[in-house]
């Protein structure tokens, strides 16, 4: 047991909760954590993250005698916060300390009690803590004067996206905010780069803070050896086969089945109760009753399944599972690990996953993720390039917070933090310019531009940096059940409108297009189900090679059923052409068309396109395997229109329609907006590694 913690915490854990002594984990976190440094705990799924970052700042708060709200617990999802909540009351409690809830489904008669009465800790995300520092009916510095701590859970679904640029911006605010450095723990799942993760959540103060990355439960990684898990990878053919297999397997267990789309989950989840199995579901587009009750439902029942995204891939407790299943393949190993790591929680199970793929494509693809699991490969969590829409974001928000900023001092609200300084010049003359800020002696307050476009219901969508797909609310009677791609209300059909939603079919019987609602009453049969993906598609380089190396022959050290096997013969075979273990290949197939197979990923194979126009075809075809070469080309005029290419490398081209999916690139000038997604839409390495192999031409006879 850590001999620094607070001897009332010491006596609940060795009492209360009847633990004999900590984690490893937990035990290493206390000295750095109760000495003030900055962490980054790192620990598999259910590895005791949030007991370790808890009790070393919980006796930090006792000893120390803060006051006030003094610790902030940011998490990416509202459900995984509500999930929380009751643990983390139950051990400030112990030490006479008070929890609050603060996000968009707190309604407004809690939020008023935590104003009244302040929290020690605060549990919210970045999102409604912006949402604080911009309200009027928040006073920001009383509020935060008493702020020491912030811990940040699941701190790799941050650091990837724009999402991690909004959430350092706003801790440098509120550090400025405050006038002291504030303590940063992350908690994380395994990343493939921890101590640049921890650096980046550091922030400003990354080199001058102490900090520590604290991993014990981790394994060392050895060369030949395979990490545990039960992992069985099958070839079914059919969501329909996925479905039969589902029902024939593990009766009397509780299964999470994991899938790769929305449509996916409502289609499967309609299926499994077509063979008599009782199934949940969970999607970010059913309402939070809707997947709360099925959630809860779940939990507390036995011989079931409940059908997911990935919104259960976090750390939101669903009780004690059996079995993990995956729908083809996630789109990374660090998801993958997440899923894993919700079995063999028991001291008597082990981690567990079945995967069914559906296509011979997606087989390949599960077996490269399960080839590069078993190295020992996870990939590093690195921030999204260039992110000038959040910076014009953040001034906008800083001018709402304080009214009026310095023209020559609102920089020093983000302490240094690059892009948040003197390179931000350009965008602040921008906003002055266009409207959406208004300077007046020296100072900028916020313009008639921003509060056209972002005013509404106070200014609610500046502080979200993430545009949503517009969807339309579906409700039966007056429960809202979820929400739908409007496409499904304005498509041709034949009969009734029907709607595939929560794994039941609806049909229409009234659309209310103004408020963007949709009335729903049950019916058998029929329902379908559709929502956009808004995401950059594609696999990354590492993942794109290891689908090259499966074709090649590599098998992933799992177990591999018969089906799997003899349909990985079958792509191997039809594949032979395409893949080669000595470099790339230029093919020329039978109808004439000319391939570039690079297997480089959707990135780098951009990067390739843009810099290699004079060879590439005019369509700017490619995908993650491959580049579509001008029909024409030879190979003697190849290397020659080749042979400086890694020097000359360039940026992808962006059609400038692609900027509506980036939020707030109206506040950026259209060149800086259109460099962004260039950046973001580059592997400037990948394209280089490609460069260097050997290439051949070869001609199908």
């Amino acid at each position: 047991m850590g001999t620094e913690l607070d001897p009332v915490l010491i006596h609940h854990i060795v009492n209360t909760l009847g633990w004999p002594d900590l984690r490893p984990l937990q035990r290493a976190a206390v000295a750095p954590l109760v000495a003030g440094d900055d962490a980054l705990l790192l620990a598999p799924t259910a590895g005791g993250k949030t007991e370790a970052a808890s009790f070393p700042i919980l006796t930090r708060m006792a000893a120390e005698h803060w006051t006030g709200t003094s610790v902030l617990y940011l998490c990416p999802l509202k459900a995984l916060l509500n999930n929380l909540e009751p643990r983390l009351e139950r051990y400030a409690g112990w030490i006479g300390r008070r929890v609050g809830l603060w996000h968009g489904d707190v309604k407004m008669g809690g939020r008023r009690n935590i104003l009244a009465e302040r929290p020690d800790i605060l549990l919210t995300t970045p999102e409604s803590l912006e949402s604080m520092l911009v309200s009027t009916k928040v006073d920001h510095r009383a509020f935060f004067a008493g702020l020491r701590t912030v811990i940040v859970d699941e701190v790799h679904a941050f650091a990837g996206d724009d999402r991690g640029w909004h959430l350092l911006a706003v801790l440098e605010r509120l550090t400025h905010l405050v006038g002291r450095p504030l303590q940063r723990v992350g908690l994380s799942a395994t990343v493939g780069n921890p101590r640049q993760l921890l650096e980046w959540l550091q922030g400003a103060s990354a080199g001058t803070r102490p900090c520590e990355v604290v991993a014990p439960d981790l394994p060392v990684s050895v060369s030949g050896t395979v990490p545990p898990g039960d992992i069985e990878l099958d070839y079914v053919g059919s969501l329909d086969n996925a479905a039969k297999v589902i029902a024939a397997l593990h009766a009397g267990q509780k299964r999470l089945v994991f899938c790769e789309a929305r449509q996916t989950v409502e289609e499967l989840g309609e299926m499994l109760r077509g063979h008599g199995i009782t199934t949940f579901l969970s999607h970010a587009s059913l309402s939070t009753d809707e997947r709360r009750r099925s959630e809860q439902a779940f939990a507390e029942a036995r011989d079931c399944v409940i059908v997911s995204t990935s919104t259960l891939e976090l750390g939101i407790d669903v009780g004690d599972l059996d079995r993990v299943i995956q729908i083809d393949a996630p789109s990374t190993v660090a998801s993958f690990l997440q899923r894993l790591g919700r079995t063999g929680r028991r001291a008597d199970a082990v981690r567990n996953c079945l995967f069914l793929t559906l296509k011979g494509e997606t087989l390949v693809e599960a077996a490269a993720l399960l080839k590069l699991w078993g190295s020992g490969w996870v990939e590093p969590v690195t921030p999204t390039p260039e992110p000038r829409h959040i910076v014009a974001q953040q001034m906008m928000a800083l001018c709402l917070q304080e009214h009026q900023v310095g023209d020559q001092t609102w920089r020093q609200w983000w302490n240094g933090l690059p892009p948040f300084d003197d390179s931000a010049e350009p965008i602040v003359r921008h906003l002055a310019r266009e409207g959406y800020l208004d300077s007046d002696a020296g100072m900028h307050f916020i313009g008639s531009e921003a509060e056209k476009r972002f005013g509404r219901r106070h200014f609610m969508g500046m502080t979200a940096v993430f545009l949503g797909a517009p969807e339309f609310t579906v409700l039966v009677g007056r429960s809202e059940l979820g929400k739908i791609d409007p496409y499904l209300l304005v498509e041709e059909v034949k009969g009734p409108r029907r709607l595939l939603l929560s794994g039941r079919s609806w049909q229409v019987t009234y659309i209310d297009w103004k408020r963007r609602r949709c009335f729903v009453e049950p019916v058998d049969s029929g329902g379908r189900a559709r929502w956009t993906s808004r995401g950059l598609a594609g696999a990354g380089y590492e993942l794109a090679r290891a689908m090259r190396d499966v074709l090649l022959g590599a098998d992933p050290p799992v177990q591999l059923t018969r089906r799997a096997v003899d349909r990985l013969a079958d792509e191997r075979e039809q594949s032979a052409s395409l893949v080669h273990p000595g470099g790339n290949v230029i093919l020329r197939d039978k109808s004439g068309d000319l391939k570039w197979w690079t297997w480089a990923g959707f990135r780098a194979n951009a990067t390739l396109t843009a810099t290699l126009s004079e060879v590439t075809d005019p369509g700017q075809q490619f995908n993650d395997q491959y580049i579509r070469l001008r029909e024409d080309l030879t190979s003697a005029a190849w290397r020659e229109l080749t042979a400086d290419a890694n020097s000359r490398l360039c940026l992808p081209e962006v059609n400038k329609r692609a900027l509506n999916g980036l939020k707030f690139s109206e506040a950026l000038p259209e060149r800086l907006a259109v460099a962004t997604l260039a950046a973001r839409l580059a592997d400037l390495r990948g394209a280089e590694r490609v460069l260097e192999e050997p290439t051949r031409f070869v001609t199908i006879a």
